[in-house]
């Protein structure tokens, strides 16, 4: 019992010194192995997280080619299907060192909203086929600048990364606002109701969190998102219809709606691979962060190379191109949880939803205003993590002019995206993101200022 006693009391003081010096104990780390049913739960709770993003981007896409409900709900089990696959290879990294695949941190993939506007310029003139062949064959683009990023991190300082980091937190702000409001389009946006479970849902991930202890505390989005799930239903705010009218099984299906190869369906997409190159950089500069992992350049280039590979596996099983998110990268800080495993069995729960259209359609009925409660708590982590980061940073004059500037320029972006909707071709593709206008804004800064020289004059 005191070998007991003193065990508990060396760990509290480690954690205290550990908090002392801003720095937060992981409960898994990386390569730490929760048991199975540990694992499924925090695996879920990183579905759940991921699932709004994955979802959305397949029914933008169906409307844009005219589908009705089955064509929908197909590209939505895709969707999930692909998610499902990439976030495994992502998180577990495959294949020799010169050819991996996959950055081997904890990851979440699914489509991006970067190539919504050249979809709806694609399919409009060759449908569906073009949209899938165009995405693949500009996805050579990332494959091939995945194989030159070493050179590119040089141009990554501290600086440069604490800024983007920091940025991306902040810009999903806007995100887990349209959340908390009742999502867009909500014909009860911003009402009181919303916003009241919102507040409810974020105290309760908030005191659990802090307050369950080492077995609970990882579960804290996922204890809040049932329990605000369940207030909302007496509440009339879930419509178990849908659930009923979705089917019990669904298999993929190969090239469904064929794939059309032509360069000039690929063109338009160029861009949008540029944005999630630099995005993808961010988020696993802030995975190293979070997971207290040294990223090396050539685990940056795995990861990016893991896009290029998820955007080619989609078109063929029926869903878009693959990116890598950064909510979920939210939760690493606030649950303490770097488990690739965890990331890995969220990987194989997508996969059997995207099996079983009834399970997923009842995780996806779930009231945005459960989500915008985690979201705000999730995303201020990734903001924290970025701040820390940057508190490491000697704030010279030169410094502090680029981590203003990235903010600055992100920032405005995210608030009003319809100032750059007007520029020319690339420019308007790869600063119509917060996130990669801000991280072109401190790259550009970080090389066109130079570190002044201190010079001491002695008094003669």
């Amino acid at each position: 019992m005191e070998a007991n006693l003193e065990v508990n009391v060396k760990r509290l003081a480690k954690e205290e010194t550990q908090e002392e010096n801003g720095e937060m104990e992981l409960l898994y780390g990386v390569e730490d192995s929760p048991s199975f049913f540990i694992s499924s739960i925090l695996g879920f709770q990183n579905v759940i997280t991921a699932f709004g993003g994955i979802v959305a981007v397949p029914l933008i896409i169906a409307g844009m080619a005219g589908f009705g409900v089955i064509d929908t709900a197909y590209l939505v089990s895709a969707a999930l299907l692909v998610s499902g696959i990439v976030s495994i290879i992502q998180s577990k990294g495959v294949g020799p060192k010169a050819f991996r695949v996959g950055v081997g941190l904890p990851t979440i993939m699914g489509t991006d909203f970067a190539f919504i506007g050249p979809a709806a310029a694609v399919i409009s003139t060759g449908g569906i086929a073009a949209y899938f062949g165009g995405t693949m064959l500009a996805s050579l683009l990332e494959f091939g600048m995945s194989y030159f990023i070493k050179p590119l991190m040089k141009f990554f300082p501290p600086v440069v990364t604490g800024s983007v980091i920091t940025l991306m937190g902040m810009t999903l702000m806007s995100v887990a606002m349209e959340w908390a409001a009742g999502g867009v389009g909500s014909a009860t946006y911003g009402a009181p109701i919303n916003l009241g479970i919102t507040a409810f849902v974020f105290l309760i991930i908030a005191m659990v969190n802090h307050y369950a202890g080492k077995k609970f505390a990882p579960l804290a989005v996922l204890i809040g998102a049932i329990i605000g799930y369940i207030v909302c239903i007496p509440l009339g705010m879930v419509d178990f219809q849908q659930v009923s009218n979705a089917s019990w099984f669904a298999l993929p299906q190969f090239f469904k709606y064929g794939i059309s190869f032509k360069w000039e369906y690929a063109l338009p997409f160029l861009t949008g691979y540029l944005v999630t190159i630099i995005e993808s950089v961010g988020v696993i500069q802030t995975l190293g962060q979070v997971t207290k992992t040294e990223v090396k350049n050539e685990d940056i280039a795995a990861g990016v190379r893991a896009d290029a590979v998820g955007s080619w596996i989609g078109p063929v099983l029926g869903s878009g191109p693959a990116a890598t998110f950064s909510q979920n990268a939210g939760l690493i800080p606030m649950t303490r949880n770097a488990s690739r495993k965890v990331a890995i069995t969220a990987g194989y729960i997508m996969i059997l939803m995207s099996l079983f259209p009834k399970f997923a359609t009842f995780v996806s009925i779930m009231p945005m205003p459960v989500l915008g409660g985690a979201g705000l708590l999730m995303f201020g982590n990734v903001a924290a993590a970025g701040i820390q980061s940057l508190s490491r940073v000697k704030f010279t004059n030169r410094n502090m002019i680029i981590v203003a500037g990235s903010l600055a320029v992100g920032l405005g972006v995210s608030f009003r995206p319809e100032v750059t909707a007007s520029l020319p071709g690339i420019l308007g593709g790869l600063f119509s993101s917060g996130i990669s206008a801000g991280t072109i804004v401190a790259l550009v800064l970080n090389i066109a200022l130079k570190e002044k020289e201190i010079v001491e004059e002695s008094i003669a």
